[in-house]
């Protein structure tokens, strides 16, 4: 999977958060100063040369959604994160954490219970 730049991942957000969109209501949901109608009609037809989103016509103007889902682009970016800083290892990803950000074992415990309740 593609990397996205911050835009193409702001404007990915929007999907997912809102679900199928015309590129005029992703405009209307930007504060002001609004972006430009084809600014980010450039940036989702990117996202879709990428793979990320999809259209359906209507006439002269398209519908766009989501093909892929925040929790896959999520996945894959923390994979990479992963193999870039941490050498394979997501014992390295949380040692990290624990030193860093001080997360407590109480904290991780806690976790690894939920986690094995959901499965």
């Amino acid at each position: 999977m593609k990397k996205l730049a911050n835009k193409e991942e702001e404007v990915m957000k929007l999907f997912w958060d809102k679900g199928p969109m015309f590129v005029r209501e992703m405009v209307e949901l930007y504060d002001e100063p609004k972006p430009h109608f084809n600014t980010i009609s450039t940036i989702v037809r990117s996202l879709e040369r990428k793979g990320f989103v999809g259209h359906k016509s209507y006439g002269p103007t398209y519908l766009y959604f989501p093909i892929v889902s925040q929790e896959e682009y999520s996945a894959t970016t923390m994979k990479n994160i992963v193999s870039r800083y941490f050498k394979d290892s997501y014992v390295n990803v949380v040692s990290f954490f624990v030193k860093k950000e001080k997360v407590s074992i109480d904290e991780l415990k806690a976790l690894i219970e939920e986690a094995e309740k959901e499965e």
